[in-house]
């Protein structure tokens, strides 16, 4: 068997990675839908984490096992060393790519919130998750709209100059080229927003794991010992 290994830190420790008897594939199974990772870009106010626990609330209500993660929330605690710089929102996204997959390992449809302004983040993350459920959805709003919503009065503050480096304002918004979806807010409202994002996951397949005779996925490469107890009544 090889081993799965890493070097962390400076001085390079080599780390051997420790796999379990239950896989992503055996949580799929059990859960009845696939893993994997929306991630929702766009201006602050633009209306992605309404969305996005619109979304939850509507899987959940569906039996589909699915968590949010939001950029202010993860910035008050995980993140909560990192500033808005370049370098900063860099390792910001890193270390939210890495929270993610443990997620999506866990079995569960991760819904991602992050303004992530810059393409080349946004390309880490596509190559991160490459063939695995990656999807980004952007949610287009103008500035001068987001401005004037500004649900958490930061847009005023950054014009005051009190907040530095905000994006849109002291900070630019690279928008995305090639979005899996975009939902356009100014002319969409939420409840229709959430109805898009369902509908995608499933013209997509994620909400949906095609089993076998036997009850096992068609594309799982060996046999659960346990399938018996998990397959369709």
């Amino acid at each position: 068997m090889q081993l799965k290994t890493c070097r962390v830190g400076q001085s390079g420790l080599l780390v051997v990675r420790q796999d379990g008897h239950i896989t992503r594939w055996h949580r799929n199974l059990l859960n009845r839908h696939a893993s994997g990772l929306l991630w929702f870009t766009g201006l602050s106010g633009a209306g992605k984490s309404t969305i996005a626990h619109g979304v939850e609330k509507e899987l959940f209500e569906r039996h589909v096992r699915s968590f949010v993660l939001d950029g202010d929330n993860i910035r008050c605690g995980v993140n909560s060393d990192l500033r808005f710089s370049r370098e900063d929102r860099r390792e910001n996204i890193r270390r939210i790519a890495e929270i993610a997959g443990l997620f999506i390992d866990a079995g569960l449809i991760v819904l991602a919130s992050f303004i992530s302004p810059y393409r080349a983040d946004r390309a880490y993350l596509r190559d991160r998750f490459k063939n695995d459920h990656f999807y980004e959805i952007y949610v287009k709003c103008a500035l001068t709209e987001c401005e004037r919503r500004d649900p958490k009065g930061k847009y005023k503050l950054a014009r005051q100059g009190l907040i530095p480096e905000y994006t849109g304002i002291s900070s630019p918004y690279e928008e995305p080229t090639q979005p899996d979806l975009i939902i356009d807010t100014e002319k969409t409202s939420v409840a229709a927003a959430v109805d898009l994002v369902l509908a995608f996951l499933t013209r997509v397949g994620m909400l949906k794991v095609m089993l076998t005779d036997d009850g096992l996925p068609q594309e799982s490469p060996v046999k659960f010992p346990y399938a018996s107890k998990m397959t369709k009544p």
